[in-house]
């Protein structure tokens, strides 16, 4: 079988939208024979520890992510890959939760 990443996933914590466990995924994609999954919830990444913890039990490599709407365009996936890429993300996370009005944040 050949080695694959699933690179677009979402969780529990993308409201409406993803229906399983940051953790549930990661096993789930352990058993599948999958060698990496990108958590990449919508604006956030507020599952990532749940599925950090999970990965390391599981042995699957953990990709963190998210998902990013913008204004004037299409939903964007930003993987980080490494520690530096993690804090701009969520950086830019936060510059844009602050910046949207209260009731728009999805």
């Amino acid at each position: 079988m050949a080695a694959y990443a699933e690179l677009h996933c979402l969780s529990n914590f993308s409201f409406l939208r993803g229906a399983s466990h940051p953790g549930e995924l990661v096993e789930r994609a352990a058993g599948l024979g999958y060698t990496a999954l990108a958590l990449t919830d919508e604006c956030s990444v507020a599952g990532v520890v749940r599925a950090h913890v999970a990965a390391k039990t599981a042995g699957l490599k953990l990709i963190v992510g998210a998902e990013i709407r913008l204004d004037d365009g299409p939903k964007i996936v930003l993987l980080a890959t490494d520690r530096t890429g993690y804090g701009q993300l969520c950086r830019l996370i936060t510059r844009g939760r602050r910046a949207a009005p209260k009731a728009a944040i999805a």
